[in-house]
Order: C-alpha cells, then structure tokens, then sequence
C-alpha cells in the first residue's frame, strides 16, 4: 500500500508541472486575446471573440480528446498525403499542457481584457504624450495595474485549472489521478486512494490561495482592498 501512496505522491509533481506549464500559455494566450480584442481592428477583434466563444462553449474533455486523438489521426493522414510513411504519436504532457492552456487561455483573455479597461484611458494617453512608446506604456502603466483588477479573476481561473489537470489521465499521463486509478483498481480499495488524492488537490489549491491572497493584498496597497 505504501509503494501506491508513493507513486501517487510522484504523480502529484507532474501535476504541478502540467498545471504550471498550462498556466503559461494561458497567459500568453490571454494576453494576446485582450490585445487583440481591445486592438479595435475587426479581423483581430472577431478572431479573438471567436476564440474565447468557442472554447468556452466546449467541455473541457471534448477538447482534450480532440487535441489528442484527433490531432494524431490528422498529423498522420497529412504525413501519409505528403509521401511519409512516418507516424506521429503526440505526447501525453505535451498534450494535455497545450489543450489546457488552450482552453485557460480563452477565460484569461477575458479576465486580461476586463482588467485593463478597467484602468482610466487618461492615463496611457498621459503616458503617450510624455513620449512613451505603446511597449513601455503596457509595461510601466497598464501591466502594474493591470494585475490588481485581474488577480481575482485570475485567481479563480488557476483553481479551476488546476483541478482540470484530472483530466489529462485520459489520455494516459501519469499524474496523480490516472496513479490513484490504477492503485485502487490492483487493490480494490478506491476510497482510500481517490481521497488520498483529493486531499493532495486541496492542499494545493490551498496553497495557491493563500499566495495569490498575499499577492492580492500587495497590490492592493494604498487602494480598498477587495477579497479573492
């Protein structure tokens, strides 16, 4: 019993290593949803809207098994028209990394958009007409502030995805809930397993709270502070 709570505990750093690495491309992709939305050119502004509709739109196991089965039965048939009779077999984290952060992305884009609008106009203007490039505005004027009204919003996307990193055991990644599945279904013990599971999500879910409050209240300084 020890040797599956081990390896349980094994799968729980790949866990944090998915939800990380998504965490990453949401931002990314968040970032350049708010840009392109906010850039007031339609190509860009109905590109995006589709994007975050979309997504939001579709379950989160839907898009993962398309990324998945989909993108390797695609892959493989594009490889087959070319001439190659090379296969493609997609990697599971790399997987589950890109569809998540796909899927974030669409709720960051939102999140990023609201909280830079949130910002008075009259200060990136002022910035500008110091002689401020649009570059060093973002970075100097709008991102600092930018992040106090997103961090709610931002806060509530990272626990949910966090918790959505259970889903990448379908496809055969090796976290922490495809591991409790196999202890529970070679032992026959499954409460056991899944509630040793759970308490890990929790712990993790916790910690990422009471950081992201500490970072809440950072930013907050000198301004009413708002609870996560």
């Amino acid at each position: 019993m020890n040797a599956y709570y081990g390896a349980i505990l094994q799968g729980a750093v790949l866990t944090v290593g998915v939800s990380l690495c998504a965490l990453a491309v949401s931002i990314v992709l968040g970032l350049m949803g708010a840009a392109a939305k906010l850039s007031g050119r339609p190509v860009w502004v109905a590109l995006a809207t589709v994007y975050t509709t979309t997504i939001r739109g579709i379950p989160e196991l839907v898009v993962m098994l398309l990324v998945f089965y989909g993108g390797t039965i695609g892959l493989n048939h594009l490889l087959e028209a070319l001439g190659s009779k090379a296969t493609v077999d997609i990697n599971p984290f790399l997987a589950g990394v890109l569809t998540i952060g796909f899927i974030y992305g669409a709720y960051m884009t939102e999140t990023f958009r609201g909280a830079i609008m949130a910002i008075p106009k009259g200060q990136m203007e002022a910035a500008w007409a110091f002689g401020m490039g649009r570059t060093q505005t973002f970075l100097r004027i709008t991102a600092p502030q930018m992040v106090r009204y997103a961090l709610p919003g931002f806060t509530n996307n990272w626990l949910v995805l966090i918790k959505a990193t259970a889903l990448v055991s379908l496809i055969g990644l090796k976290e922490m809930t495809y591991l409790a599945k196999q202890a529970s279904a070679a032992t026959r013990s499954p409460f056991a397993f899944f509630l040793f599971t759970a308490a890990l999500f929790l712990v993790y879910t916790s910690v990422s709270l009471f950081a992201l409050r500490k970072l809440n209240a950072r930013y907050s300084l000198g301004t009413k502070r708002g609870e996560l």
